[in-house]
C-alpha cells in the first residue's frame, strides 16, 4: 500500500470516528437536563413537606420539571433555568420529554440567591395548551389558575382547588421578594431536533408522541408510577 493511499484511508477513518462520536457530544448538554431532571423530580414528588404532589401527579395532565431555576441580584434581579415537558395520556403512560427554556427579570428588592427545583403539574387542558406552542409568561393576564406551594415561592394557599397548574419548588439561598410573577417558560424546538433529530418540535415530541430517545427511558419510567 502506498504512503499517499495509507495516509488517506488513516484519514477517511479518522472523520469517520469524529463523526459518528459528533452526535453524542451534542446530546450531552440535553442528556444532562433529563437526568438532572429525574432527580428533581424525585426530590420534589418525594418530599414530605409535599403531601399533595404525588396525589396531584396522578391526576395530571402533563408535568413541566426545571431542575435548576436560578436567582440572584441585587435591586435589579433575573432568573434563568430549562427543563423538560411531559404529557400524561393515562395511568403511567407518558411521553417522552420536550425542551423549554424558562427566565425572568425584575427590579425591586430583591437580595441574595437562590436555586430552586421547580415541578410544575399541569391539571387541565387548558394549562398545558398554553404552555405547549409558545412562550408563556406567568401572570395575572395569563388565562389559567396557578397555585404555587414552597420556601421562596409566593403562594395565598396550598390548594389545588379549581388550578390548571400547580407548582412546587424546592430552594436552597435566600432571594427575598422573588415569585413567578412574570416569568416564562418558551419551547426549544432546537433542543428538541438535537436530541431527537429534524423536525423534532415540542408538539410533535410531547403531544403526536412521533419521537422516542432511550435516555430518557428512567426519567419515563419513574413517573410511570402515576
Amino acid at each position: 500500500m502506498t504512503p499517499t493511499r495509507r495516509h488517506l484511508l488513516a484519514a477517511s477513518g479518522s472523520a469517520l470516528a469524529l463523526a459518528a462520536a459528533t452526535p453524542a457530544w451534542a446530546d450531552a448538554r440535553r442528556q444532562a437536563l433529563v437526568d438532572d431532571a429525574l432527580v428533581a423530580a424525585r426530590n420534589v414528588i418525594n418530599d414530605k413537606e409535599f403531601p399533595e404532589a404525588v396525589r396531584n401527579v396522578a391526576r395530571a395532565k402533563a408535568i413541566m420539571i426545571v431542575p435548576s431555576m436560578v436567582e440572584g441580584g441585587f435591586i435589579l434581579g433575573a432568573s434563568g433555568g430549562r427543563g423538560v415537558l411531559l404529557t400524561r395520556s393515562g395511568p403511567g403512560n407518558w411521553s417522552y420529554p420536550a425542551f423549554y427554556a424558562m427566565g425572568s427579570g425584575s427590579i425591586g428588592l430583591q437580595i441574595g440567591g437562590k436555586v430552586s427545583e421547580l415541578v410544575l403539574i399541569l391539571l387541565t387542558d387548558k394549562g398545558l395548551e398554553a404552555l405547549i406552542d409558545s412562550k408563556f409568561k406567568f401572570g395575572a393576564g395569563a388565562g389559567v389558575t396557578m397555585v404555587a406551594v414552597g420556601a421562596g415561592v409566593q403562594a395565598g394557599t396550598t390548594t389545588a382547588a379549581g388550578a390548571d397548574i400547580v407548582v412546587f419548588a424546592r430552594s436552597q439561598g435566600l432571594f427575598a421578594g422573588a415569585s413567578l410573577e412574570g416569568s416564562y417558560v418558551d419551547p426549544d424546538n432546537d433542543w428538541n431536533a438535537l436530541y431527537y433529530g429534524a423536525g423534532a418540535t415540542t408538539r410533535s415530541v410531547a403531544i403526536e408522541r412521533r419521537f422516542t430517545n432511550p435516555g430518557a427511558e428512567p426519567l419515563r419510567q419513574f413517573l410511570a408510577r402515576w
